[in-house]
């Protein structure tokens, strides 16, 4: 029986549901988050890479399948890809009027996704969350978050492993009587807290709330906060990765400092 995916189902709700654009949004979100193959031309040589490309109805698109044996299937033999993450690529096309062909012809998921909408892809994921300095007055127990932002929010963090130990969504009180929702991360891992405010933010962007803001805080276990955000916060445990497992792939595109080059 052919494995049903994330990203499989996440295309059949929108499918399901063409006007429901929290679903759409969502399957964008499950396209960014995933592992994808692209198929190559040749061997990637170094951090260059030439993918594969094709012309279909009257567009120009480079083939992406969320599982190896995927491509296999849609090759019908061994062939060259990169493994990248969904918004490695997207960012990758950006701007050069490519769209991407998903699992097509091979799985549930089949789609082609013009330039226009992966451009915006990519620019979504490419907004940065601000920095500010505030201090909490008061934190309460979260209420009036839609579900969806809740589930986004486990899903989403279910993919940050390793980053932090756990995280509580409270309610929060600023000096100056303003009010907002605040995820707090509990002993972050260095150099993990913009990958972690980054995450946060597209959680909420891919939930499809208009007009949402939810603050990102840090602390160490010790924080004396922390004993209040244990009480009355919603808590999300992260899960925890081995030391092997924390050793990067040497790939091209899982090195977020050198990304791949299009060639």
């Amino acid at each position: 029986m052919t494995e049903i995916t994330p990203l499989d189902k996440a295309h059949t709700a929108m499918e399901q549901s063409p006007d429901d654009d929290a679903l759409r949004l969502k399957f964008y979100e499950r396209l960014a988050d995933s592992e994808l193959f692209v198929l190559l031309d040749n061997d990637p040589e170094g951090e260059d890479i030439t993918p594969s490309v094709f012309p279909v109805e009257g567009g120009t698109f480079v083939l992406v399948f969320d599982r190896e044996d995927r491509l296999s299937a849609f090759v019908g033999d061994v062939a060259p890809y990169a493994a990248l993450p969904g918004r490695v690529v997207a960012q990758m096309l950006a701007g050069e009027g490519i769209g991407l062909g998903v699992n097509l012809g091979v799985a549930p998921s089949s789609i082609l996704i013009p330039e226009e909408a992966v451009l915006w892809l990519a620019e979504t994921l490419g907004n940065r969350p601000s920095e500010i300095e505030e201090r909490p007055l008061e934190v309460t127990a979260p209420a009036g978050l839609p579900e969806t932002l809740i589930s986004a929010l486990d899903t989403k963090l279910a993919l940050a492993a390793g980053l932090a130990q756990l995280a509580f969504l409270v309610g929060v009180t600023y000096e100056g009587n303003r009010r907002s929702h605040l995820l707090a991360f509990v002993n972050t891992v260095e150099g993990a807290n913009a990958a972690l405010a980054q995450a946060a933010g597209e959680a909420l962007t891919f939930s499809g709330i208009e007009a949402g803001q939810m603050d990102v805080a840090f602390f160490a276990a010790s924080d004396p906060i922390c004993a209040k955000l244990a009480l009355v916060g919603l808590r999300f445990d992260l899960p925890k990765v081995s030391a092997a497992q924390r050793v990067s792939p040497a790939a091209p595109g899982m090195d977020p400092q050198k990304p791949p080059v299009l060639r």
